[in-house]
């Protein structure tokens, strides 16, 4: 996006991580913990007064798998399961997050993803089981994606029947097609 920081950008009159952080809120985790990187004191502002945990990750520019690092890093110790939201998933909603948590309340599948005509989406939650795993991903390896595909076998996708779930903003056409659909 060039120097545009896209988590402060407003869909719907919210900027997306606001959005995004509120959807998690309202949902059935039990914490809500915000990574942030890149501005990080601007974008905090955008979420001052939401009841989630603030994390700042230093090492954000070495990607994704920095951030989703420094989240691990800030759980409890008896924490059962992350969910991952992505930031930048501006359409995400709270009954799609719900149907993940649900099915690995139900389940308990090692990894849970949110799915659209079943392809992967997000959030996707993982199991206390991968916890070491998380831990040693790089975005040299391919991070997230090379852990998930080492377990598709152990993976259960739940359909959302939305494509809310895979609606991430990485480009400006990504915003246009935003734009587009209101």
């Amino acid at each position: 996006m060039q120097g545009i920081n896209k988590l402060l950008i407003k869909v719907n009159g919210v900027p997306i991580l606001r959005g995004v952080a509120q959807a998690a809120l309202k949902s059935n985790v039990d914490e809500v913990i915000v990574v942030l990187g890149f501005e990080a004191e601007k974008v905090k502002e955008a979420i001052a007064d939401l009841s989630c945990r603030i994390v700042i990750n230093k090492d954000y520019e070495h990607g994704q798998s920095s951030s989703l690092i420094a989240g691990m890093r800030a759980i409890n110790k008896s924490t059962l399961a992350v969910l991952i939201l992505p930031g930048d998933l501006a359409k995400i909603e709270t009954s799609s997050i719900n149907l993940v948590v649900q099915s690995y309340v139900k389940e308990s599948s090692h990894i849970v993803s949110a799915a659209y005509n079943g392809k992967l989406g997000h959030p996707i939650l993982l199991s206390r089981e991968l916890f070491d795993e998380i831990m040693l991903i790089t975005e040299e390896s391919s991070g997230l994606k090379t852990l998930v595909m080492n377990h598709r076998n152990e993976m259960r996708l739940v359909e959302t029947n939305t494509e809310n779930v895979l609606t991430d903003v990485d480009s400006p056409d990504d915003l246009r097609k935003l734009a587009d659909k209101h």
